[in-house]
């Protein structure tokens, strides 16, 4: 169908400006980690905030203040499990993996990139893109948190302190 009636075409306009309104309004105020896509969990409350706000614009079964309360909701819920992740031991690892070293000392880690689905090209790809032709130039590659590959060469590898917590990673110096 192409057209109901204006005054659909009004509520979408109306509507939809004073919930983008809210959303930013209900983002200013979450703050920055609501929408810092740095794991799993933050990108799914992303893709949850996009959701609801398509909801409030097109369905005209939901209500504007039932919408802005799914906003609020959401921020809301995101704001608990980031600050408990970040004050209350153990909670961080129940909502985000662990980084995990791809390779070390330039040999891949084949276990590794099973375990993760990940292939060697795919590596390589990123060793590659951080500049790099030869991978025993490579002291780590880090499947990140969120998903990313971090390459660090051995050049710029210092005493390893930002491999701290991965597990086999060069100079991380824990298991």
């Amino acid at each position: 169908m192409w057209f109901d009636s204006w005054a659909e075409i009004l509520r979408v306009l109306i509507v939809g400006s004073v919930s983008y309104a809210a959303l930013v309004a209900v983002l200013r105020v979450s703050g920055k980690r609501t929408l810092g896509q740095l794991n799993a969990f933050d990108f799914i409350v992303t893709v949850a905030l996009g959701s609801t706000l398509a909801t409030i614009l097109l369905s005209s079964d939901v209500a504007f203040f039932e919408g802005l309360t799914a906003l609020a909701l959401l921020a809301g819920l995101q704001f608990i499990v980031a600050w408990a992740s970040a004050h209350v031991p153990g909670a961080r690892s129940a909502v985000t993996s662990r980084p995990v070293a791809l390779v070390v000392s330039g040999e891949l880690q084949h276990a590794q990139l099973r375990r993760h689905r990940l292939s060697e090209s795919e590596v390589l790809q990123a060793v590659r893109a951080a500049g790099s032709g030869d991978l025993s130039d490579i002291a780590a590659v880090v499947l990140e948190t969120n998903g990313t590959i971090s390459v660090i060469p051995k050049s710029e590898l210092g005493n390893g302190s930002a491999l701290d917590g991965i597990q086999d990673a060069p100079g991380s110096g824990r298991p």
